[in-house]
């Protein structure tokens, strides 16, 4: 499979398609180690051959569980005599392992879940001076996660938790729109927004991070620029943007129904309201930050994220990836905790897996993660692997160069462009392993069915969106000898995924039919041209022509020489380029472009 074949199935299988590898929990069996002995020994010489590491705990306890959530909770609510138990076996994995680490260095840490502030100021205390055991560096943040019920309501525990040493807190408000919160099964409201951040300023912290969410099925635009807003109006640090993933979530039977294309959207929206608020973020990362120079993620994230730094997990399900081995330890599947409290009672690490890799998959797990902040440093991953980057991915270098996708800006960085960020999901498996590519189009041929997605997609469809009939503009671009036509493809139901002429609907602010398609066919292929009344060809009013609704088309026919255009996908486009005429079926093609199609070239005198 050659790159562009990967790229355009990682764009198709976005959802999967992320910063997160392997694909599957059971992806690298192959390579899995059972024997007790066997795991300590990989454990240990991983360990010991790491010149520094990072550090993170993981408390699987929340008020509830959220819809989205894709991490280890547990699926009841404990009690303070459950947490007090967790946290006792927790610190018997730490001391397990600090056997192993030793006075190495330790360059990150965060204490996360679920929710770490659940926890009572008493167990807090237990578990940080557990970690201070380690060594730790100097300087470095100590961060924690809290939720707005939590901040809003106890104020002494947010002052218990400065005293310990944190000085980084991040707080998930997901959204301010109360109806979309009620339908993931989370509390919130601006008023305890509000008051959250009033008592984290109250206890000291001035480094602030909010999460928010998008990419929801029952989310608008209007909706998540309304949350962004309200965000900004509160003054944190930092604004960290998530994407929902549904891999493993409740609403994964969901995800079919939210493109690519509304992703990127609300993407946009995002960054163009922060980066006007002075919240500054390179293509295709996702933390924004107001203070210079400053990343605005934990120094366990950004030494992870930009060096592949080492890092051992511990906790319920916690994940570790340290030098060659990948592992998750016990509770990651069935979120409960006995065999990992038998594992400790015994001495023994609580491993439920753990995949001793070569080192492609090594490669493709760093890789992978190293696109959460939207470049790759050649130093980095130098250090990482004692190999030039360049000499190992030439091939993917060239083709992501040649597409205008990524772009060294300094001799050290490999960064997303603004294009690329929006087609970051076909650029990471390009750097899998052979393995998961093949395992990658194994998986979307069987879970990929666009009708489904549109079946989805028109069920929460507003039909009161445009007026009936609403217009829309079709371009029929031509080369000289009209043998090729101009296309895109679809980025969105409906239809999604199939060949289209450029165009889209009239919107009022184009004062001219003509307007709107001059702009669309500059928006979805980067053509700039002036459309004019003389190109029309046809007008097509069919109340059956598009699933949305009745949809009046017009349609416009310009003949240009190919070569003078630089062709680029923009806007609902995946990509855009040319076609040769004959080669076209008519079912590969949305709505009746066909039709339209050939009805011009009938007329072409």
């Amino acid at each position: 499979m050659n790159c562009q074949e990967i790229f355009e199935r990682g764009i198709k299988f976005h959802h999967y398609c992320n910063t997160a590898y392997p694909l599957r929990a059971t992806s690298l069996r192959q390579y899995e180690v059972h024997d007790e002995e066997k795991i300590y020994e990989l454990v240990k010489s991983n360990i010991e051959a790491q010149k520094e590491i990072c550090l993170y705990v993981h408390i699987p306890f929340c008020q509830s569980r959220c819809k989205f959530c894709e991490y280890v909770v547990l699926n009841e609510r404990p009690d303070e005599k459950m947490q007090d138990t967790y946290v006792q076996y927790l610190l018997k994995e730490m001391e397990l392992y600090r056997k192993i680490i030793k006075d190495k260095p330790v360059i990150g840490y965060d204490l996360g879940g679920g929710t770490p502030a659940f926890l009572s100021a008493k167990n807090l205390s237990l578990i940080t001076d557990e970690i201070k055991k380690f060594n730790l560096k100097e300087g470095m943040y100590l961060s924690i996660e809290t939720t707005p019920m939590i901040a809003a309501k106890d104020l002494e525990k947010l002052r218990a938790i400065k005293s310990l040493g944190y000085n980084r807190i991040s707080m998930g408000f997901q959204t301010v729109s109360e109806k979309l919160l009620e339908s993931l099964g989370r509390e919130g409201s601006k008023s305890i927004y509000e008051k959250a951040v009033e008592n984290i300023r109250a206890a000291g912290f001035d480094r602030l991070n909010v999460d928010l969410m998008y990419g929801f099925l029952n989310q608008s635009d209007e909706d998540f620029a309304n949350t962004i807003k309200y965000t900004i109006a509160l003054k944190p640090e930092f604004i960290t943007l998530y994407r929902n993933r549904y891999k493993g979530t409740s609403l994964e039977s969901e995800s079919q129904g939210v493109t690519l294309y509304k992703v990127n959207r609300q993407y946009d929206i995002a960054f163009r309201l922060l980066k006007e608020a002075g919240y500054v973020a390179n293509n295709g990362k996702n933390t924004f930050s107001r203070i210079p120079g400053d990343l605005g993620t934990s120094s366990y994230l950004t030494t992870r994220v930009v060096n592949a730094t080492s890092y051992v997990g511990f906790g319920l399900g916690a994940q570790s990836f340290v030098g060659n081995y990948l592992a998750y330890n016990l509770g990651c599947a069935d979120h409960k905790t006995e065999k990992y409290y038998e594992h400790l009672d015994r001495g023994v690490l609580p491993i439920n897996d753990i995949a001793d890799m070569p080192v492609e998959e090594v490669r493709a797990k760093a890789l992978s993660v190293m696109f959460y902040f939207g470049f790759i440093s050649m130093s980095a991953y130098k250090n990482r692997f004692a190999e030039d980057f360049k000499k190992v991915y030439a091939g993917q270098i060239e083709f992501l160069e040649k597409n205008y996708l990524m772009e060294f800006v300094d001799s050290d960085t490999f960064m997303l462009t603004d294009y690329g960020a929006a087609h970051l999901y076909g650029i990471i498996p390009l750097f899998y392993s052979e393995r998961s590519i093949v395992e990658m189009f194994a998986m979307s041929d069987r879970i990929l069915d666009d009708k489904k997605g549109e079946k989805i997609y028109l069920d929460k469809y507003d039909r009161k969106k445009f007026d009936a009939p609403s217009v829309a503009v079709d371009l029929i671009i031509l080369n000289r000898d009209m043998s090729k036509v101009l296309l895109i493809n679809r980025a969105d139901h409906p239809f999604v995924n199939k060949l289209a002429l450029p165009g889209g609907f009239y919107l009022p602010s184009d004062l001219t039919i003509e307007a709107a398609a001059s702009r669309k066919l500059m928006e979805e292929t980067s053509v700039s041209l002036a459309i004019t009344n003389e190109n029309l060809v046809k007008i097509t009013s069919t109340q059956n022509r598009d699933p949305r609704g009745w949809v009046i088309s017009v349609a416009y026919k310009v003949v240009i020489d190919e070569n003078d255009y630089k062709v680029v996908a923009n806007s609902d486009a995946l990509y855009a380029n040319w076609f040769s005429i004959d080669s076209i079926k008519e079912d590969s093609m949305a709505f009746d472009h066909y039709e339209i199609l050939r009805y011009s070239l009938a007329i072409r005198s």
